[in-house]
């Protein structure tokens, strides 16, 4: 069992491989980012495993949500107070959304 638990962003290695310094913008604001997992219960999962998609225990902004809200210029408040609430966000991440929710010119 695992859980998501943020957003992958890329780094500046993207731009580097690329050869263009907007790669790591450009690559973030196609919604592609992926996500980190954490292992819940240990197990062994082979290649064509089905894999279950359990219903959350609260309401929750998805991945890609918390991606864009991470690199949006704009301040949403409503959307930036949510994503400081997500329990299963580090708590890293949650902080950077209460900085950018007491700080909206940021």
């Amino acid at each position: 069992e695992f859980a998501v638990t943020q957003p992958r962003l890329p780094c500046f290695k993207l731009g580097i491989r690329f050869g263009r310094q907007d790669m790591v913008k450009r690559f973030q604001k196609s919604g592609r980012t992926g996500f980190y997992l954490a292992v819940i219960e240990e197990g062994e999962i082979s290649p064509g495993d089905p894999i279950t998609l359990f219903p959350q225990a609260q309401p929750s902004l998805a991945v890609a949500d918390i991606a864009r809200l991470y690199a949006a210029d704009e301040s949403e408040q409503e959307l930036l107070r949510q994503a400081s609430e997500i329990a299963g966000l580090p708590e890293s991440w949650r902080a950077y959304f209460r900085n950018r929710l007491w700080r909206p010119d940021s």
